[in-house]
């Protein structure tokens, strides 16, 4: 039996040769994120699906669905595998079937990498490519064109994994469990997207049997139908997007909202940021899909502002295959994703109307009365709560006086007892956009690192000074 379809107590993997490239799905670690959480106090994990044979999550649906088709006895020897695809499905049939002696022919829709379409072709697949511009109904949809290739193909057999239900089941068996394993049973809140929605529905599922209360969360990119359609029950109309892989303009039958607990929309601009991040900040080298649903994450991470918590993110597929998109800076600038000059947080600081004589911080241990004068010495409206270096904690003016009216004995009170979360740290070199996203994302305020040493501060002021004295 292969590793994807095995049980989750497997023995830990490659202490013995393995059968085929099959037995290699499935499996994938379960990462820390720790740089690009700086600031953030919930552990957040990645399950890094880009390390299955074939780079992504798809791996496992592959192997699944035509393990079922040749059960079922609708795929032969010397048969045809169709699909439509965004280009991981069909490289995850593509490996499945040179191991067992299919043909496969693939459509795509042309907005799809020029790697992915490559890939596809090293692996002898033949490749339709069809407009991304049309409708869900029309015939030229590569969807539609995929089931009248299979339809008039001798021996096709169309994987039809928006339908196909062997989707869910593999996740349902693998990658719930896997999950479930390694985080020791403390998984509380599982963040994934959904395309076909077999790995969300199939990993929510098993997840939620096991404790009712993990959170299932849907990142959808911006233009989709499917978050529309989870809060209202009617599709609507969606709107072009850049982000491959993730989101769809009709409802697949394999989305089971039943197990999700929540929609979250994500911008094209936020997940392919947030991928960029991952590679220089983690050593990460994972797609624009990933970048959508760590980045909703980590907001919540943020919101929930607890270390008990256990937040896991579907790292979806390997970077390489989208160097001419979201890794060209070219590419990005041309669709409005990079400005033009890059500007970084220390040039932000080093114009800053008034720059403070170094960053003005207190401890835990400061009396709030102390707190509340240095603020006004200083003629600042929050405080970086330090200790040995690190940001462990905030206060803001408005929380201090707050807490000083209902209580006037909260003055001799030390700042740890009412202090908020620690702000996000960014090195100095980082883009100005990373300190704008957290800015206007939630973070009244953005560390900044320098020579490894907390050395300044960004406010929202900042920022609208910034960006009104930009030509």
């Amino acid at each position: 039996m292969s590793a994807a379809n095995g049980s989750a107590g497997a023995a830990p993997r490659f202490r013995e040769p393995c059968a085929d490239v099959l037995d290699l799905v499935g499996w994938t670690p379960l990462v820390r994120l720790n740089r690009v959480t700086e600031g953030i106090r919930t552990p957040v994990y990645g399950k890094a699906e880009f390390m299955n044979p074939g780079g992504s999550v798809k791996d496992r649906i592959g192997l699944a669905m035509i393990e079922e088709a040749e059960e079922a006895g609708v795929l032969e020897a010397g048969g045809t595998i169709v699909e439509g695809t965004a280009g991981n499905t069909g490289l995850a049939l593509a490996i499945a079937a040179a191991s067992r002696g299919y043909r496969c022919v693939f459509t795509m829709p042309d907005k799809m990498s020029r790697e992915k379409v490559k890939l596809l072709r090293a692996f002898g697949a033949e490749v339709v490519i069809t407009p991304t511009s049309v409708p869900s109904d029309h015939p030229d949809n590569y969807v539609n064109r995929a089931r009248s290739i299979a339809e008039s193909t001798p021996g096709g057999f169309l994987a039809d994994q928006f339908y196909n239900r062997a989707n869910v089941e593999a996740h349902y068996r693998t990658t719930g469990p896997e999950i479930w394993e390694q985080s020791g049973g403390a998984v509380t809140h599982l963040f994934a997207g959904a395309g076909t929605g077999g790995t969300i529905s199939g990993t929510g599922r098993y997840l939620k049997e096991r404790s009712p209360d993990v959170r299932v969360v849907c990142v959808d990119p911006a233009g989709s139908v499917l978050a529309g359609y989870f809060e209202s029950g009617e599709v609507g109309e969606g709107e072009p997007y850049k982000v491959e892989g993730l989101g769809n303009d009709r409802i697949p039958g394999t989305l089971d909202v039943e197990y999700i607990d929540d929609f979250v929309q994500v911008r094209d601009r936020d997940a392919f940021a947030t991928a960029r991040r991952l590679v220089r900040e983690e050593g990460l080298f994972v797609g624009g899909s990933t970048g959508l649903i760590v980045h909703a994450a980590l907001a919540e991470a943020r919101r929930l502002d607890d270390p008990d918590a256990f937040v896991v993110a579907v790292l979806c597929d390997w970077g390489e295959r989208y160097l001419t998109k979201q890794f060209d800076d070219e590419w990005m600038r041309n669709n409005g994703f990079l400005s033009r000059r890059r500007t970084t947080v220390a040039e932000i600081v080093a114009a800053k109307i008034e720059p403070l004589p170094g960053l003005v911080t207190v401890t835990p241990a400061t009396p709030v009365r102390m707190a509340i004068s240095t603020l006004s010495t200083h003629n600042v409206s929050q405080l970086p709560v330090v200790v040995g270096g690190e940001c462990i904690g905030s206060v803001a003016e408005r929380t201090l006086m707050a807490a000083v009216l209902a209580d006037r004995k909260v003055l001799e009170a030390d700042v740890g007892s009412i202090m908020e979360a620690p702000y996000p740290v960014l090195d100095e070199r980082a883009d100005a956009e990373e300190a704008k996203r957290l800015l206007t994302g939630g973070s009244h305020a953005v560390l900044i690192r320098a020579d490894g040493e907390l050395d300044g501060i960004l406010t929202r002021q900042d920022l609208v000074r910034s960006l009104a004295a930009a030509p």
